[in-house]
């Protein structure tokens, strides 16, 4: 079956184009987030959840013999990820005895885990993780459901 030549040659209608282009649009939308590494390989270029969440990078440690107390581990931690321990003003009491408690062996080997729950695995269940993400700050405070609780 021939087709007219007329047919052939039509100009597209004007809703085909409105098509085209929207799909086009929303093709690039969906690219636009997405690098190109090589020849047939992307990435995402959007930030991981560790780099929009410090507290949330996963950690592997191992504490050597000279790291004897609570304190020492945590600060260990927090060298790399950009927080740091609130000022001892800042905290109640309680916090220093925690810093001060020696390190109990089970915690010398942690991870791989999130930084968040390393922490709070230092601190045991006494204590809550208290964050100040504004000046990347960290602290703990008494849990007062915690047995000997106020």
């Amino acid at each position: 079956m021939t087709r007219p030549v007329s047919a052939l040659h039509r100009k597209p209608s004007f809703h085909l184009l409105l098509s085209v282009s929207v799909l086009i649009t929303a093709t690039s939308s969906v690219w636009a987030d997405e690098l190109a590494v090589a020849r047939y390989s992307t990435v995402r270029a959007v930030p991981t959840i560790a780099q929009q969440d410090p507290l949330a990078a996963s950690v592997r440690t191992t504490r050597p013999p000279s790291v004897v107390r609570v304190g020492e581990a945590i600060a260990a931690l927090l060298a790399a990820s950009g927080y740091r321990l609130a000022d001892s003003q800042a905290a109640g009491p309680d916090r220093e005895t925690l810093l001060a408690l020696p390190l109990p062996e089970s915690h010398r080997d942690l991870g791989p885990m999130p930084l968040r729950l390393a922490l709070t695995t230092l601190a045991g269940p006494a204590f809550v993780l208290v964050e100040d993400p504004v000046h990347r700050l960290v602290s703990f405070e008494r849990c007062t459901s915690a047995p000997g609780g106020r």
